[in-house]
């Protein structure tokens, strides 16, 4: 006969947190959200570190350039999605590495040769209103100058005129050596007043521009997470079918870290593409890996060489898995078994897993509920779609602006690979829904209400770390009286639409 767990499936809204002793050193200011993201020695330190504990979903309604960019710069982390052809995946990511380096090789270059109509499609096509003027149009070629928006008049300059006729020639640039240091650079670019720094060898071949707004953009986003090249951090997802032809092509481009994308982790799928990518690349390659629910699927990805590891089945908004196939568990329940099989394995092996909390989450204090009962850090779909980083469209949807949101098991996303049962057929029956979320605008603006929200919480708890409020926090069970009672009640709400 079957095996019964006689415990209840439990959901983040069945629990609440009780406050500790607030001393006068847990303010919020003081509260550090720094985590691990990928597993370490417990005498050492993860090789990467997430400065806020949030990463977005492997979603095509979530996860794309512009959200990667968009959380680097505050601290979390996007694994960009893998429904798609390789080729647009390792653009997307190549998007990102170069967005922000520091050091930025250039991607927009042409010849004197070339006319200001080449200038203006070259602008239009990558973005970019700086543009290097090189011998052969390429990155790494002799530079001649550069190209500004100052240099030209589109009004009153011919659409035929050469480039060498406006450029600003090498004669009358401010540039740098290779091996100049980022410091040195920026003070170069402050003393002369520099939107932008090129960066050449001792041949006179151009190798990077320095910009001026790279160094705003850090002061102004102080938690972005990036390497020490001052590139920001993305992450990939990837499947079980493809991957010995996408995991090489991600890397080359730049991913940092990759995260296998599975309704259901327990599998052997799973633990051959984690063996495959460990014995071709060792260490070196941080990956990912999930969704379980449990002790023994944990450590099945464990001993099969993730890196860290995701839980959660069923429990997205916009997911049902639980509905169409009686699978999952409650995503409370789910968090506390693994995240003591995590802390039963470091004790016994030294060796620490940080684990993922991926669905279930509906208010923001779930997220500190998530983080108390063990989880690393959390990876969100539905928070991150309302934003407008996200990429779906902004809809108008009965007097209320809105913006798109589908499941990967959805017929729209047609990712069948996400739920691969070892045969050649596609997507049989859905396990995700086509949906519209509550458009909230920018996600820096909304990521600081969050941010604000969880570190009060933890100094209520007492805590000011992660760590700290894993060992301290208390949490309780509630009746479905007391979740009523902790809302509003027995009032009459004052209409605040007037």
């Amino acid at each position: 006969m079957a095996q019964y767990l006689n415990e209840t499936s439990r959901t983040f809204s069945e629990y609440l947190l009780i406050p500790g002793l607030t001393t006068k050193e847990c303010v919020p200011n003081k509260v550090s959200l720094a985590t691990p993201l990928t597993k370490f020695d417990g005498h050492g330190k993860s090789e990467i570190e997430l400065n806020i504990p949030f990463v977005s979903a492997i979603m095509q309604s979530v996860s794309d350039d512009q959200m990667a960019i968009a959380l680097a710069k505050n601290g979390g982390l996007s694994f960009i999605f893998g429904s798609q052809s390789i080729e647009d995946q390792v653009e997307m990511i190549r998007k990102v590495k170069n967005y922000k380096a520091g050091f930025v090789v250039s991607t927009a270059n042409l010849t004197p040769d070339n006319t200001l109509a080449d200038v203006l499609s070259l602008k239009a096509k990558k973005g970019h209103s700086t543009i290097a003027i090189t011998s052969d149009g390429t990155a790494n070629g002799k530079l001649l100058g550069i190209v500004t928006g100052r240099d030209y008049r589109v009004t009153t300059d011919g659409l035929d005129k050469k480039v060498h006729s406006f450029m600003t020639p090498l004669s009358e640039l401010v540039t740098a050596k290779l091996g100049v240091t980022l410091n040195q650079a920026n003070d170069i670019i402050w003393e002369h007043k520099l939107n932008s720094l090129p960066v050449i060898d001792e041949d006179g071949k151009f190798k990077f521009f320095v910009f001026r707004k790279d160094y705003d953009h850090h002061k102004e986003n102080p938690s972005e997470l990036s390497d020490e090249q001052k590139k920001l951090l993305v992450g990939a997802g990837i499947n079980t079918r493809d991957y010995q032809e996408r995991v090489p092509a991600l890397i080359e481009a730049g991913a940092d870290v990759l995260c296998i994308d599975s309704s259901d982790g327990f599998s052997e799928w799973q633990k051959e593409t984690l063996e495959y990518i460990k014995k071709e690349y060792g260490d070196g390659v941080k990956v990912g890996a999930g969704n379980v629910v449990d002790k023994e699927g944990f450590l099945y990805l464990v001993e099969a060489g993730a890196d860290f590891v995701k839980v959660g089945v069923g429990g997205g908004s916009i997911c049902i898995t639980r509905e169409q196939k009686g699978i999952g568990r409650g995503q409370a329940t789910a968090l506390i078994e693994v995240a003591q099989a995590r802390d039963e394995y470091y004790n016994a092996t030294g060796t620490y897993i940080p684990i993922c909390s991926d669905g279930g989450i509906a208010q923001d204090y779930h997220m500190v509920l998530a983080l108390a009962m063990g989880a690393d850090f959390l990876m969100m779909g539905r928070y991150f779609a309302r934003f407008d980083e996200s990429p779906t469209r902004k809809l108008l949807v009965n007097g209320n602006y809105v913006k798109e949101y589908w499941g990967e098991g959805s017929n729209r996303a047609r990712n069948w690979q996400r739920y691969d049962m070892g045969g050649e057929d596609g997507l049989k029956f859905e396990e995700g829904v086509d949906s519209y979320v509550p458009y909230a605008g920018r996600l820096k603006d909304n990521l600081a209400v969050t941010l604000g929200k969880i570190k009060s919480t933890m100094c209520s708890c007492g805590t000011t770390s992660i760590t700290e409020l894993k060992d301290k926090a208390k949490i309780t069970l509630v009746s479905s009286v007391s979740i009523v009672e902790g809302g509003a009640h027995d009032v009459i709400l004052k209409d605040t639409n007037r």
